[in-house]
């Protein structure tokens, strides 16, 4: 659609003689020509520098740093403007049902229903009650126990488990705030992506992104129900137990386990071989190769020691 269409959507002054065709909302880092971004915050001004957007949502003290080219709507409220136009971009739903591209050897139950644009690999077992989405590719190799519920635009890769009531690809939870108090809706525009060898429990939910794709990358193996929220990165070959949430942006380096009960805040980092005990709650980006423990999580010697020498004070 046209720049100038969204900006009228969104009640915005287009200060450019310049109408372009937009296709699609990017974050900065991933924009490119033929994109809108936003930008909310000051700590994004480095990506924003290095943006290859065509028009961005910005306020008007950060236009001095926009590369040259990029149209700037501006607007005191970039982050709520985004939520306004996520809706015209979010893919209309559809409720037939279509024949999948089967590949060979595979076996897909009567009672499993699938959208447009299906594709599913060979020797791949689908049982029943489970929905695909439009667009979903599914690998060779595959094995999806019943109702389980795959939304539109995900990607499972080969030799993948799903038990039965998980659900991959719903919306996060991701809304921006009026100054009245009201919640409006960011639709939610990106994918999954599930890598090899990944194994994902009962009744996990694995949100889709926002913008980018919710990654889980090869070789992981996640518990029953566990929340992993939009955008996140899990690396390679992380162990997820039950009952832990990871909030939206979390990245997990490889190797990470995380404990029964463990949480994270958003937007933060683990890095390679960290262990998380159980319970407990990750406030800020960790180092790899240690185990950490309580709330906020620290160094589990220094947590313990901590909580030996609190029951000492109320032996007193």
């Amino acid at each position: 659609m046209t720049l100038s269409y969204i900006a009228k959507y969104a009640d915005i002054d287009l200060d450019s003689d310049i109408d372009i065709k937009i296709r699609g909302i990017k974050p900065l880092h991933l924009a490119n020509s033929g994109d809108i971004t936003f930008l909310h915050s000051n700590k994004y001004l480095k990506e924003l520098k290095n943006t290859k957007a065509s028009a961005i949502l910005i306020e008007s003290k950060y236009v001095e740093y926009l590369p040259s080219g990029v149209i700037p709507l501006i607007t005191d409220e970039p982050y709520l403007k985004l939520a306004y136009i996520s809706k015209l971009f979010a893919p209309k739903l559809n409720i037939k049902t279509y024949k999948p591209t089967l590949g060979k050897k595979s076996d897909i139950s009567d009672t499993t229903k699938c959208g447009k644009d299906v594709t599913i690999g060979k020797n791949t077992q689908i049982m029943s009650g489970c929905y695909i989405g439009d667009g979903v590719t599914i690998g060779d190799d595959v094995l999806i126990y019943p109702n389980v519920t795959i939304y539109h635009g995900v990607t499972i890769k080969d030799r993948v488990i799903i038990h039965s009531g998980t659900v991959v690809g719903s919306d996060g939870y991701g809304f921006a705030h009026t100054k009245d108090g009201r919640h409006i809706k960011i639709y939610q525009l990106g994918g999954v992506v599930v890598g090899n060898d990944v194994e994902i429990g009962a009744n996990c939910t694995i949100d889709r992104g926002a913008l980018g794709d919710t990654i889980i990358s090869d070789g992981t193996k996640i518990d029953n129900l566990v929340q992993i929220g939009h955008n996140c990165e899990i690396g390679e070959n992380c162990l997820i137990v039950s009952q832990v949430g990871i909030s939206g942006s979390t990245k997990l380096g490889k190797n990470v386990i995380m404990g029964g009960q463990s949480a994270t805040a958003g937007h933060l980092s683990i890095g390679d071989f960290a262990t998380i005990a159980a319970r407990g709650g990750v406030t800020k980006s960790l180092e790899g190769g240690k185990i950490y423990g309580g709330f906020p999580a620290i160094d589990i010697k220094l947590w313990k020691r901590t909580q030996a020498a609190i029951a000492r004070l109320l032996k007193k």
